[in-house]
């Protein structure tokens, strides 16, 4: 695999990543707390719709990138 390809899968799984954990804050299945805030930051309290949806663009732009990025053929 060349090296642009297996930069292109990592950023796609680490933006899938970030969608998957996105949507489970949104639909209240995991709570965290915020880390490096810079303006007033309060932890999401219950369910967030916007951003389950935010996640699921995310988790779905994150896997297109790997499936483009990983293609065998190049183009």
């Amino acid at each position: 695999m060349k090296p642009i390809r297996i930069v292109g899968v990592l950023v796609g799984a680490f933006i899938a990543f970030l969608g998957l954990l996105w949507f489970l804050q949104g639909a209240a299945l995991i709570q965290m707390r915020p880390i490096l805030c810079v303006a007033n930051c309060e932890p999401i309290v219950g369910r967030s719709p916007f951003w389950a949806a935010t996640g699921v663009i995310a988790f779905i732009i994150g896997i297109v990138v790997v499936i483009l990025s990983a293609r065998r053929d190049g183009t």
